[in-house]
């Protein structure tokens, strides 16, 4: 698909903004994204991004994609957040063999896949193959998927651990737990996936030490570069992405609000008051510098990897720095603008206090641990080995 078209699939998302905000409500009353929302970026390709060009995928750049999922979240921060998790989940799939691709997408390409990629559980060696055992806590989309992604260690006869995978399992083999009862994000349906005693077969394993040496058996026939984008930097910053999101969203109806809100305490029109413009320049250039760096490393690795190299550790530590400070500029931009949009903003009807609860409910993932981030930024720029495998 030409760069072109690509950005047809951002345009017809942008048109179907106005009803995701709409929807954003019952979004949460639901306590899963709306069916509706999902079939529209359907029919819009969004989930089309990041799958192979056999199965019908566009490739998009990695750009396209994220800025696709940020733009979701401007509108339903839920809506957004799933969709950046479940669609680069196509990504993730591409780097699989291709009979679990063809098991997937084979008959209908259009299926979707959550995970949970913690390890919360383990795959067991024996001579039947690999037997899982677990349940995984938050798959963000689980209940408009038919697969799961779910981590952990492969055990040898003794319990020792022989690897560290990600495996495929289809939804006959899970059930799916109804948890999500939470302040934010409430509209993602992140509820608990139950695993008992699945034989996995090896088709539906991938290695992250194979991802991380670029190579997954998926690379035979989905050559690609973005599928050789590190681990590393695709899932925090899947994460990231539409939190950004978020705060170009709150930025936006804050902005709408002020323009016409008057104090009620002092009578005086918010507008006219230079303070709250300080204000707002100041969240806007964080919300600006979050997305300007976080996209200018997912660019920067994706021109190496096409010119036929990788990204080196300096490049690839950096990437991780500026996505967790992503995160927490678009958290300190939108609790900015939360504190200074009056009391009105803690209204149910108002969609400032969803971006902030959903905001600070995103922060909490484990992909937005900021000192894990900066200790590894700091071990390669004093020259020490970075061992850590988010990277």
């Amino acid at each position: 698909m030409s760069e072109y078209a690509n950005h047809e699939v951002i345009d017809r998302i942008k048109a179907l903004l106005p009803g995701f905000a709409e929807r954003a409500q019952e979004t949460e009353d639901l306590r899963k994204v709306h069916p509706k929302n999902i079939a529209e970026l359907d029919e819009a390709g969004f989930f089309k991004l990041c799958q192979p060009a056999q199965w019908g995928g566009y490739e998009a750049d990695m750009e396209t994609f994220y800025t696709a999922a940020m733009t979701i979240a401007t509108a339903c921060p839920s809506t957004g957040w799933c969709a950046s998790i479940l669609g680069i989940h196509n990504w993730h799939l591409a780097l699989f063999p291709q009979k679990a691709q063809e098991e997937v997408w084979g008959e209908d390409p259009t299926v979707r896949i959550s995970s949970s990629y913690a390890p919360m559980g383990a795959a067991k060696k024996t001579a039947d193959g690999l037997v899982l055992n677990g349940k995984w806590s938050w798959s963000s989309g689980c209940e408009h998927a038919d697969w799961v992604f779910v981590g952990g260690p492969v055990l040898d006869e003794n319990d020792k651990m022989v690897d560290f995978c990600t495996f495929l399992v289809e939804k006959s083999q899970y059930e799916i737990l109804d948890v999500w009862h939470v302040a934010g994000l409430k509209g993602t349906g992140s509820n608990d996936i139950l695993v008992k005693d699945a034989v996995i077969p090896e088709h539906r394993v991938l290695s992250f030490g194979l991802m991380a040496a670029t190579k997954s058996p998926g690379l035979e026939v989905n050559t690609n570069p973005i599928y050789k984008m590190p681990w590393g930097t695709i899932h925090p910053t899947t994460i990231s992405t539409p939190i950004v999101g978020m705060a170009f969203g709150c930025y936006e109806v804050h902005r709408e609000h002020q323009r016409d809100r008057v104090r009620a305490a002092f009578g005086t029109a918010v507008k006219d008051d230079p303070f709250a413009k300080v204000r707002l320049a100041e969240a806007a250039g964080d919300i600006d510098a979050a997305w300007l760096q976080l996209m200018r490393n997912v660019r920067e690795e994706q021109d190496i990897i096409t010119a036929g190299g990788y990204p080196d550790m300096t490049l690839r530590t950096r990437a991780r720095r500026d996505q967790v400070r992503a995160t927490q500029r678009s958290i300190d931009a939108i609790g900015l603008l939360f504190q200074n949009s009056g009391a009105r903003a803690l209204q149910d009807t108002s969609p400032i206090q969803r971006f902030w609860r959903d905001a600070n409910a995103g922060r909490v993932h484990a992909a937005n641990e900021a000192t894990k981030a900066y200790i590894m930024y700091g071990q390669n720029e004093f020259g020490e080995k970075v061992t850590d495998s988010m990277v």
